[in-house]
């Protein structure tokens, strides 16, 4: 089982560069081109802010660029939300962000999250999304919901997605904040169960570690990536389109790779927050 991973495209409503002179679309453009050489990719799995502003034209056009590099792959997709996502503009698009869902969350917050079986490994993508806010939850509803699907293992065990990653990176000043706010809840729910693998995205940035002895793997973002080689407590964000490829079977499995787009501008700063800046976000998100 070959997954294909990205995240964090934050495409905008129009095809033009962002307030920090980034085009969106066109890094996710870039990062597929990139990936037009590879084969035998079972699925594709899109791990939220997918709409930098929640405008249904941004669905709409990732929806229509990932769908177009995945057709000659036979690859199915599943996209969850993103902390930038609105859930009412998903649906109209993405739906339960399973093109043909098994199994959809009844919830009445609107939640978006699905189950989809693919060569035997079930795919469950969850929704961490908190309106208004840049760090996750998952609430009981979710988490119950998710329970019962895991009482039944799945032929080839199951695949966990969701936004906002359960594990953090202490050099980090935001991740602790701006991360799953419950990993505990979420470990007590997968501890024991079938899961092989989570995936998440937000952070911007490759990070690799564990939840209830679960591997859980953060892909970088498709519009730019998080440099955390700036001084304690400050943040910068340089370009850089980047995707992963994981290997779910084999003897040494599971494996990760990440892929970087040919970007001639990559690693250039796209902005960078001071010490005073990022305790100032901190305390007005956290």
């Amino acid at each position: 089982m070959r997954i294909l991973h990205l995240s964090d495209t934050h495409v905008e409503k129009s095809d033009a560069p962002n307030k920090y002179g980034v085009n969106a679309t066109d890094s996710l453009r870039l990062m597929l081109a990139e990936l037009r050489h590879l084969r035998a990719v079972d699925a594709i799995v899109v791990t939220g802010d997918i709409a930098d502003d929640g405008a249904v034209e941004a669905y709409t056009a990732v929806r229509e660029l990932v769908g177009e590099f995945a057709r000659p792959l036979a690859a199915p997709v599943f996209y969850t939300t993103g902390n930038h996502d609105e859930r009412v503009a998903f649906g109209k698009v993405l739906g339960s962000g399973h093109a043909e869902p098994e199994l959809v969350l009844d919830s009445e917050a609107g939640e978006r999250a699905a189950v989809t079986t693919v060569g035997g490994v079930r795919f469950v993508t969850l929704d961490s999304l908190v309106p208004g806010k840049v760090h996750g939850h998952l609430g009981a509803a979710q988490l119950d919901w998710l329970k019962r699907v895991l009482s039944t293992p799945a032929e080839r065990g199951t695949v966990l997605a969701l936004h906002h990653p359960p594990i953090a990176l202490d050099i980090s000043a935001t991740q602790p904040v701006f991360g799953l706010r419950d990993p505990g809840d979420l470990a007590e729910v997968i501890r024991g169960s079938d899961v092989r693998l989570v995936l998440a995205g937000h952070y911007h940035l490759q990070l690799f570690g564990f939840l209830a002895a679960v591997p859980v793997w953060v892909t970088p973002g498709v519009v730019s990536r998080v440099d955390l080689t700036t001084a304690p407590g400050t943040e910068r964000v340089v370009r850089g389109a980047s995707a992963s490829l994981l290997e779910l079977d084999g003897p040494d499995g599971p494996l990760f790779h990440t892929f970087h787009a040919r970007d001639p501008r990559a690693h250039e700063t796209v902005y960078e927050l001071d010490e005073g800046q990022v305790r100032a976000l901190i305390e007005r998100e956290g």
